[in-house]
């Protein structure tokens, strides 16, 4: 057996290497000590196992979703047939386990996350994060922010603008991060790109502040008009106008609720052959960070959505690699985005 046999191997998910009890790393990857982070990884994974208020309903049990997307990706190489490129080519990847999160104090767990993402821009890597729900977000953009010069951008996939000022007494909500992520300093809120707004669970309140602070809002019908590749294009555009990092945040139900049965009931999405290759291109324009969140697992036994997150993480790392392709191979000096600045 040689690497390029990989997926196809007998026995394949019990010889990788764990990062708690029987789950397996991310991809396989080299499981890393979150305390003592090694030098010379292009990219980090890591887990939010978190679950806050939720919106609907009493629970979704995102909190498990970490672990139901790493057991999906055992089934998963780094070879996309139709790039003909295998993303283990070019780039060094790690999975840090999860961050520790603690259910009776969202100050803290935020913190938590906060913290750890600072390590992994300190390392110089790239972090790719499992959600959990959407409110940690914010903690992935104030870790890059404290170790950058340079204004951000923010590429949001989602049915929702997720931009609530408030929900509750939840200083955290789920529905609020980018109303968090506008606050931050180094975020230029014209580079907030929101693709695949739809439906009745958004206000038009939302929708005003989405418009007043600048954010372009690529809703489903100027999608379906337009087409995903346009879309994307001017995306990218966007997302990089005026800013030297872009992050890429998705909620799972960007995608139709046909195709997304581990998440919320939301109609009329993205298809996933709209968004896995748009999630190559993306990043292959050069990214900072990327997390997906709220896949319910609990709602899905058959893991259909888990499998889905694992596939867009693949193609957008296949789209990082695709950068260094034709270059040396593996260099472990980070990507273009973050790590190579």
């Amino acid at each position: 057996m040689t690497p390029k046999d990989i997926p196809m191997v007998a026995d394949r998910k019990a010889s990788l290497p764990k990062v708690y009890g029987d789950t397996p790393s991310f991809l396989g990857t080299t499981v890393l000590d979150s305390k003592a982070l090694v030098n010379g990884y292009d990219v980090i994974v890591a887990g939010v196992p978190w679950e806050g208020t939720v919106t609907w309903g009493t629970f979704s049990g995102c909190e498990l979703s970490p672990k139901t997307i790493r057991h999906a990706s055992a089934r998963y190489g780094g070879f996309l047939p139709e790039y003909e490129l295998d993303l283990f080519d070019y780039l060094k990847i790690g999975d840090m386990g999860d961050v520790p999160v603690n259910p009776n104090d969202e100050l803290a767990t935020m913190k938590n996350v906060y913290e750890a993402m600072g390590k992994v821009y300190e390392n110089h890597s790239i972090p790719f994060v499992l959600g959990g729900d959407h409110s940690f977000t914010p903690e992935i953009i104030r870790a890059l922010s404290d170790n950058i010069d340079g204004n951000i951008g923010v590429i949001h996939f989602d049915a929702h603008l997720d931009n609530s000022r408030a929900f509750g007494g939840d200083k955290f909500p789920r529905c609020g991060p980018i109303h968090r992520i506008a606050q931050i300093e180094k975020v230029r809120t014209r580079s907030i790109v929101h693709i695949g707004i739809r439906g009745p669970r958004n206000s038009s309140s939302q929708f005003a502040y989405a418009q007043s602070m600048g954010a372009r809002i690529f809703a489903i019908n100027e999608i379906r008009k337009r087409g995903i590749d346009d879309v994307i294009s001017e995306a990218i555009d966007i997302a990089h106008q005026d800013t030297k990092y872009v992050l890429v945040t998705i909620c799972s139900d960007c995608i139709d609720a046909g195709f997304n049965p581990g998440g919320p009931a939301d109609f009329n999405g993205l298809m996933p052959h709209e968004l896995l290759p748009s999630l190559q291109r993306i990043g292959a324009s050069g990214i900072a960070g990327l997390d997906y969140v709220e896949v319910y697992p609990n709602q899905d036994p058959q893991g259909f959505s888990s499998h889905l997150a694992s596939w867009a993480l693949i193609y957008a790392l296949s789209g990082m690699a695709s950068v260094k392709k034709g270059s040396s191979g593996i260099s472990g000096d980070g990507c273009r985005g973050f790590g190579s600045e």
